[in-house]
């Protein structure tokens, strides 16, 4: 616990710009879903008592996947796969793309004190953000109507996205911010890839043969499980969620 106040004084410019855009993306996701609510004439709070029990738990579950990563074998080692995304949109799914956003963030915070950063929070944020590109289009095209065929559509869309930002958000901005905070040379970086892959000669290079391939089985892995767990889960969830919406109407009689 000390170790991760530590972290964040000594990094605290690039904290304060992490919940910065926490708050952007909260805010974008809630505008979209009022009005995906309105458009589809529901009505009731984003955020019951329930369902913020609910991205609890959610919360929590991801928050413990996180720390149990997978090397993979086409990227150096600071790389892994994980499976933390998984109960994150599935409950997006359940409880609209607000859930979702605010499950991806508080699931850092929980990693974050079971497991310090080791990249002076680089890797947390990367993780935020490409979760989000994610979480945030499949979660937005399933409650626009909610059918087993636009949760395949969302979760493809959502996986297409999460792998296109993933790999441009890498090469601008992560990589060379990591080289920075971490004290390690881009280069250093980029040859850590050419030992596993001769054809990786440059930043550009680095993320299509090592980030693009992670993010795309990753995303295709979530969203596989998300379908198999999903129906299961469904009476569940279902009911959660029809007590949050009699709770928001009660709220409001």
């Amino acid at each position: 616990m000390n170790q991760f106040f530590t972290n964040i004084i000594e990094n605290l410019t690039f904290v304060l710009e992490f919940v910065g855009l926490v708050a952007a993306v909260v805010i974008v996701a809630v505008i979209a879903e009022k009005l995906i609510a309105k458009r589809n004439g529901e009505k009731g709070k984003i955020l019951t008592a329930r369902k913020t029990a609910m991205i609890g738990m959610f919360s929590a579950i991801a928050g413990v996947l996180m720390t149990i990563e997978f090397p993979v074998p086409f990227a150096p080692p600071f790389y892994g796969i994980d499976a933390s995304e998984l109960p994150v949109l599935l409950c997006g799914f359940a409880f609209g793309p607000v859930a979702g956003i605010l499950t991806e963030f508080i699931k850092i915070i929980i990693k974050l004190l079971f497991k310090p950063t080791s990249t002076a929070f680089v890797g947390e944020l990367a993780n935020f953000c490409v979760g989000c590109s994610m979480i945030l289009p499949a979660t937005l095209i399933y409650h626009v109507k909610k059918k087993k065929t636009t949760a395949i559509i969302g979760s493809a869309v959502g996986t297409l996205c999460m792998t296109i930002f993933g790999t441009l958000f890498n090469a601008v901005y992560l990589l060379p911010t990591f080289a920075v905070m971490y004290g390690m040379p881009l280069d250093a970086i980029i040859g850590m890839g050419t030992e596993i892959n001769s054809n990786i000669t440059n930043v550009f290079t680095f993320v299509a043969f090592c980030v693009a391939p992670l993010n795309l089985l990753k995303g295709s892995g979530v969203s596989v499980l998300t379908f198999l767990l999903y129906k299961p889960l469904s009476p569940i969830l279902k009911t959660s969620y029809d007590n949050s919406a009699k709770n928001g109407r009660a709220e409001r009689a």
